[in-house]
């Protein structure tokens, strides 16, 4: 009688046990630069995840579970990323919606493939993400290698004859955009009268103004993200210097325009088609604006990667297994998302790349913006 007694005890606790676990939350991890100088991009991360989930979770959730974001602050440090990637792993995190930098992304994606932990970037553009055939990388962005190229032929189109100076900030991000941009300037019969490296966080770029003006610069090329961009700018201007500057998509934030000035104006860069005119993204870009908070740059990019990771686990029907999800990620696209629909390769890559040319100048309200060419 007592061993019949304990059986069923036992019995009725492993089913409220197993009721209990089936509807826990499901952990998503969101990593980026939530401060640091950078912390706008991470607002962006933080802000679209936010959203994406409260609109899932609204909806129902997956498969009978609601999401949860766990937020790592990465700070842009690969050394940081690396221990926001270890705590995940300990917090028992499957997915990952982040992080922002290719320099932390590249490290932490291996952290998490040792870990069964899938990871989606959404802004993260270096090839070598997805190029070292780990099963768990995956991004809602395209390549510098297409961003350069991109890039390369403009300016091998419109500005022929120009000296052009490259300058990068020697991040994985930053030199390996300037250098994918080179090669296709290369390509195109262009040589650059200049090819340097500058530091993060450096503030003072009157040595290399003065260098750039020797060689009679007129156009410059950067590789690198809006925070030493704006301050490059701005010097330049202040120093007489007339050479407009050609970026990619590290400086699609309107912070941009409060470090520059009003010497931003003429900037270009490259970036995909905005998704907030995506019109499967109206409905949430007017939550969004509603909140206050405009979903510029890799806001909806954020949002798409929480949407596909939670479709792909309705289709597999679990979130225990990562790398089944992965699996069928690659293989059951498209995938509907605020940016249109995404379709992945055996790499982890999308399959739609679209770069286009932005140019910086006065939008209706006075305040300057980057708009499509």
């Amino acid at each position: 009688m007592k061993k019949s007694l304990l059986s069923a005890v036992a019995l009725t606790a492993f089913i409220a046990f197993s009721g209990s676990a089936w509807a826990a939350d499901l952990l998503i991890g969101v990593a980026g630069p939530i401060t640091g100088p950078n912390a706008a991009f991470g607002a962006q991360l933080q802000k679209g995840a936010e959203q994406a989930v409260a609109d899932i979770n609204a909806a129902g959730g997956v498969n009978g579970q609601q999401l949860k974001i766990e937020i790592g602050d990465d700070v842009s440090d690969p050394k940081q990323g690396i221990s926001v990637a270890n705590k995940f792993v300990a917090d028992g995190v499957k997915f990952v919606d982040g992080h922002f930098n290719s320099g932390v992304t590249i490290p932490a994606s291996e952290v998490y493939a040792e870990n069964g932990i899938l990871v989606m970037t959404p802004s993260a553009t270096n090839p070598k993400l997805t190029e070292r055939g780990l099963w768990n990388t995956f991004r809602t962005c395209g390549r510098d290698d297409q961003q350069g190229k991109v890039a390369g032929d403009y300016i091998a189109k419109n500005f022929k004859d120009a000296k052009i100076a490259i300058v990068h900030d020697k991040t994985p991000y930053g030199q390996g955009l300037a250098d994918e941009t080179k090669k296709n300037l290369n390509a195109n019969g262009i040589k650059e009268v200049m090819y340097e490296g500058i530091n993060v966080g450096d503030k003072d770029f009157s040595a290399l103004i003065a260098k750039m003006k020797e060689n009679n610069v007129n156009l410059i090329y950067w590789g690198g993200l809006h925070t030493e961009a704006g301050l490059i700018i701005r010097q330049t201007a202040d120093q007489g210097l007339k050479a407009p500057m050609f970026s990619g998509d590290g400086i699609v934030s309107n912070e941009l325009a409060s470090i520059a000035g009003d010497a931003v104006a003429g900037t270009l860069n490259t970036f995909a088609p905005d998704p907030r005119k995506n019109p499967d993204a109206k409905a949430v870009v007017e939550k969004f604006r509603a909140a206050g908070f405009e979903p510029e740059a890799y806001t909806l990019y954020s949002y798409a990667a929480v949407q596909i990771i939670a479709q792909a686990i309705a289709k597999v029907g679990s979130a225990d297994d990562a790398q089944k999800v992965a699996e069928v990620i690659k293989s059951g696209g498209p995938w509907k998302t605020v940016i249109g629909e995404i379709g992945y390769d055996a790499k982890g890559d999308i399959t739609r790349p679209d770069y286009v040319i932005y140019e910086w100048k006065k939008g209706d309200d006075g305040k300057y913006s980057y708009f499509e060419k």
